[in-house]
């Protein structure tokens, strides 16, 4: 088990300062200059005041709203993501079985914990059913998310066992060979499909059903890898693992709750940005500063989005971005569209921090995803998406378990019922 060393200087090592922003970020939290309260809940009394809700709150998508705590992940302004504490520039260069261990075990595995989950999961990955000839239904020009919606709706009418972690698994170990099939058989590659050999790790199993003949596996799988991770979890409030764990206290399966959780990833305003910002990254295609300056200043005064850049959050360069670009940098240095999103890496947001409004014109974890996906042979945008969805199942499979599992003494949350308030509607009776 392979741990990335810290890229940090000695003003910034966490093993070597302590971090006011950081520490005070876990003690207290602010929405518009209110206290929130103690984050992670042993520390916050039953009737501490959270959050003071006005009119003006209302119709804004419960955006800062808390509404419920979170044991797999938090965001910091200037960190990014932490999974269970560990900040995630620290996590990029484990191997994605090792994360998923951590999810749902709040602790990083050691040496043993990191074969036993590896045995068990490769225990839970053998496809019960016929999933390829459901597939096969399938219209080609169907998006490959909606493809993977109605995959792991699938995989769930096989077998549910209506225990949540182990479905949640299950799914998570059965996700390589679902991605594998979407693939082949949307693309009417449907011939000579190699068997699912779950004796390899979970990109590997992937890589084996894809057989790409000219793809150089090995970069693949570094790629692949580090996306899956750095992509698992990014708190409790984002749409789909929002959307997930809504469905999920219904007590829908765990399959009907990720499918929904996978159909809310799949908007241009949340997962789907991936698919746009390689798209975005082909419209520049130069990486000359000058005119990619003049690109971007042009797409701005047509009012269009500069993908890749900005985040809700997050106030400098998205931590993620900054290990694949890391990433990028040690694999393909020359690759036209690494070299494209190095330039505007630079120039975006210097031209973009001209506008006062905008509070963060860094880079975002999507600018450099899709070039590296990309130079890996996937050169298909519209499946960059489903990668999104299959990293995610294992945050959002970890955050239903807790929910239904653990909080509340064991009994798990109620379902949602958030309150709506009538508009425009007076009372008035059939005449």
């Amino acid at each position: 088990m392979a741990c990335m060393e810290s890229k940090l200087d000695s003003k910034t090592s966490p093993k070597r300062r302590n971090r006011p922003e950081y520490t005070d970020y876990r003690r207290a939290a602010f929405i518009r200059k209110m206290y929130v309260g103690e984050i992670g809940g042993d520390s916050m009394t039953k009737n501490e005041v959270l959050f003071e809700v006005t009119e003006n709150h209302l119709n804004t998508g419960l955006r800062g709203i808390p509404v419920g705590t979170c044991r797999t992940s938090f965001v910091t302004p200037s960190e990014g993501v932490h999974y269970c504490g560990y900040p995630i520039s620290e996590l990029a260069a484990f191997e994605p079985e090792d994360i998923v261990y951590l999810l749902f075990n709040k602790e990083l595995p050691n040496a043993e914990q990191s074969a036993a989950i590896r045995q068990d999961l490769a225990s839970r990955a053998a496809v019960p059913g016929d999933l390829e000839s459901v597939l096969k239904t399938l219209p080609k020009f169907g998006h490959p998310m909606d493809w993977l919606s109605v995959g792991i709706h699938t995989l769930g009418m096989m077998e549910t066992t209506n225990n949540w972690k182990d479905d949640a698994l299950n799914l998570i170990a059965r996700m390589p060979r679902l991605m594998g099939l979407i693939f082949r058989i949307r693309e009417g590659r449907e011939e000579n499909i190699p068997s699912d050999d779950t004796s390899l790790s979970m990109v590997e199993r992937f890589i084996r059903c894809l057989d790409l003949h000219d793809a150089n596996t090995e970069k693949m799988k570094r790629i692949i890898s580090t996306y899956l991770v750095l992509h698992m979890d990014h708190g409790g409030g984002n749409l789909s693992t929002f959307a997930g764990k809504a469905i999920a206290s219904s007590k829908a399966t765990v399959y009907s709750a990720m499918a929904g959780a996978m159909n809310a990833l799949s908007g241009p305003l949340h997962g789907r940005a991936n698919q746009s910002c390689l798209e975005f990254v082909l419209k520049v295609g130069t990486s000359d500063p000058a005119e990619v300056e003049a690109f971007v200043r042009a797409e701005l005064a047509a009012n269009r989005p500069i993908f890749g850049f900005g985040h809700a959050v997050l106030r400098s360069e998205d931590p993620r971005a900054t290990v694949q670009f890391e990433l990028g940098s040690q694999i393909c240095p020359e690759d036209e569209n690494f070299k494209i999103i190095t330039t505007l890496r630079e120039v975006a947001p210097r031209v973009l921090s001209e506008n006062p409004k905008i509070s963060n014109p860094n880079a975002n974890v999507d600018i450099a995803s899709g070039a590296l996906l990309h130079h890996a042979g996937l050169t298909d945008p519209t499946y960059y998406t489903t990668f999104f969805g299959w990293a995610r199942v294992a945050g959002i499979g970890a955050q239903i378990v807790d929910e239904r599992t653990v909080f509340r003494g064991g009994k798990g949350l109620p379902i949602y019922r958030p309150k709506y308030i009538a508009e425009g509607q007076n009372l008035r009776h059939v005449e």
